[in-house]
């Protein structure tokens, strides 16, 4: 049986019919709460993703009878919840990652914050939660953004990491959508996501067990989706590689929580730069959508950093296999190979275990090839602001 595809829990082309609507997400009403003792701000060189939170958080709820409350900035603190929410009984937690950064004018800024409201209206959708207004949503980020401006890292590679969450708060264990939720919105700042330096990591192929499958909820980002991915880690681990690299079969998914791509040599002198589609099994990452626009983009619309405009970079979107890896590993076609995503932006691979075997990457100083370091080092001006490029940086004011 066809499910209706839903946008935020809303069927599509399904009508709404109330007498009493409830309340819209309306960030004109946000009560702003001042700390009245802010917190020491760690050096750059002691942070550690996710470890440290801001000062302030964003909170609001959603009831069935009255909507949205009033949204609140206040102290960061623990939540109350009843312990039947159906967040902790049946996984209705949806969350995004964003980052700010300080742009050359001195404002804050964030990197096309629109696809990840989208992103988490699809999301929530998925899982039934109660719809909000993501105009709204993005309203309060860049107020809580602007009042948490002290947090944001100016070093090269550092930024603040903000996590905006929804969760259903349903207080029963029946088995149902939940008709309540909090959305939440909390800040950490942060410095690179692997603490390897300039080695590239190294995957571990994994198919005994799947991060997705046809049909599932690989698409989304969803919480559910990463506690199964904790233990293969591990043991990926054990075996001294820093990630798994999740197949279906054969076929490449992501690398543990990242979008995968690679550089291959052509005949003709140019290079094919390919990632998996998006065939429901893979995150529709903010990050692999812009680094598809500016791959794309070389050299006709733009020359990336440390490319020769003669090069031209063949952007695919098509089904990717270890034997082809390997093949193209064999031949000395297989260039470089690359996770990308909203944490670490940009991370080589320099090897990639499968049956028993590594397939081994081309070194290049600094861990990154020429592609992808030409990509990282765009992407990061722009998120800087240092580079305009089709309105992806957006000032919190």
């Amino acid at each position: 049986m066809a499910i209706p595809q839903t946008t935020n829990g809303v069927a599509n082309g399904a009508a709404v019919s109330t007498s009493v609507q409830p309340a819209e997400l309306d960030a004109s009403k946000v009560v702003v709460t001042l700390a009245q003792e802010l917190k020491p701000i760690p050096p750059a060189t002691e942070l550690k993703f996710g470890q440290v939170m801001t000062d302030h958080m964003m909170v609001v709820s959603y009831d069935p009878v009255n909507g949205w409350s009033t949204p609140e900035i206040k102290p960061y603190g623990p939540l109350a919840l009843d312990p039947a929410s159906s967040c902790f009984q049946y996984a209705t937690n949806v969350f995004e990652g964003m980052k700010a950064y300080v742009g050359p004018d001195g404002k804050p800024r964030l990197f096309r914050p629109n696809k990840n409201m989208d992103r988490m209206a699809m999301s929530a959708g998925r899982v039934a939660l109660p719809p909000f207004d993501t105009n709204e949503l993005l309203k309060l980020i860049r107020r809580l953004v602007a009042i948490e401006q002290r947090w944001i890292p100016t070093q090269k590679g550092h930024s603040l990491y903000i996590r905006p969450t929804i969760i259903g708060t349903r207080s029963s264990l029946g088995v149902a959508a939940s008709d309540s939720a909090v959305l939440y919105v909390i800040c950490s700042p942060t410095g690179p996501y692997f603490r390897t330096g300039a080695r590239p990591i190294n995957l571990l192929a994994v198919n005994e067990t799947v991060r997705a499958w046809p049909g599932g909820t690989g698409g989304y980002k969803l919480a559910l989706n990463y506690a199964p991915t904790f233990k293969p880690q591990q043991y990926a681990a054990k075996l001294g590689y820093d990630q798994c690299l999740w197949l279906l079969g054969e076929k490449i998914t992501e690398a543990g929580a990242m979008n995968f791509f690679v550089v291959v040599q052509r005949e003709d002198g140019d290079l094919d730069v390919f990632t998996p589609p998006l065939d429901g099994t893979i995150l529709p990452g903010v990050t692999r959508d812009s680094i598809l626009a500016l791959a794309a983009a070389h050299p006709s619309r733009m020359v990336l950093p440390n490319l020769p405009t003669s090069l031209h970079l063949h952007v695919s979107e098509r089904e990717l296999t270890m034997s082809e890896l390997s093949a193209w590993a064999a031949d000395g076609r297989l260039l470089e190979a690359f996770g990308v995503g909203t944490a670490v932006v940009v991370a080589a691979v320099g090897r990639i275990g499968y049956q028993g075997k590594d397939i081994v990457l081309p070194t290049h100083e600094g861990g990154l090839g020429p592609v992808g370091r030409a990509l990282y080092e765009r992407i990061t001006e722009i998120q800087d602001g240092k580079f305009q490029w089709e309105d992806w940086s957006v000032v919190c004011e």
